[in-house]
């Protein structure tokens, strides 16, 4: 990695050198072209620039490997610079696993490492599923958290249905929770009567109310 720290400070010493030309020099239009990776006449460097560049290549080349970037060449990397790719991304599947499953590949994973990634699923699919997302799966609960997971959802209906939000679901109401959203309702209904509101719905309210009102 100390080598993949130092590619700018040789890409700069490579630039600096080439300044020793004239600006119109074709010697220093070649070495740029080398630097920027265009075709270019390495006869023309000094093997001093040579030797530099090349490790400039190499240096790229890891980055590249370490990156994932398709212009990686493997065949390039000596046994040190490759256990040290395969090491950056173990780590950076590892990374992907834990936080964006679709970019994840489990078969790099050791099994502690499996074992950690899916208890993270597992959470958050529990907090997909408490709180109503799509990307809810049930199938994946153990039997206790579908229990508290259907007492939530339950709880969440009754107040969405005693408030009287959109998302209230009246089929899913006990008996004893019809009763309290009927009444809910019905006290919604006086306040919005007694002050004038166009919501009021004169057919709900009770003899003395319609008389109060």
């Amino acid at each position: 990695m100390r080598r993949i720290v130092m590619i700018s400070l040789v890409l700069a010493s490579l630039a600096s050198a080439s300044f020793s030309w004239a600006a119109s020099s074709p010697k220093q239009e070649n070495l740029k072209n080398c630097l920027d990776g265009f075709s270019c006449n390495l006869s023309l460097l000094t093997k001093t620039q040579a030797k530099r560049l090349a490790e400039v290549q190499r240096d790229q080349n890891l980055w590249s490997c370490m990156t994932d970037c398709e212009e990686c060449n493997r065949a390039l990397l000596t046994p040190p610079e490759a256990n040290e790719v395969a090491v950056t991304t173990r780590r950076q599947n590892l990374l992907a696993c834990e936080t964006t499953a679709e970019m994840c590949d489990k078969s790099m994973l050791t099994p502690p490492e499996a074992a950690e990634v899916g208890r993270i699923e597992r959470e958050q699919n529990l907090a997909n599923c408490e709180t109503g997302s799509t990307s809810c799966d049930r199938s994946l609960l153990a039997r206790t958290e579908t229990t508290e997971v259907n007492h939530l959802r339950d709880e969440q209906n009754l107040l969405s249905c005693e408030t009287g939000q959109v998302l209230c679901d009246h089929s899913q109401l006990t008996p004893s929770e019809a009763s309290t959203v009927a009444n809910a309702m019905r006290q919604r209904n006086l306040v919005a009567c007694e002050a004038g509101d166009d919501f009021c719905d004169h057919s709900l309210l009770s003899a003395a109310d319609a008389k109060g009102v």
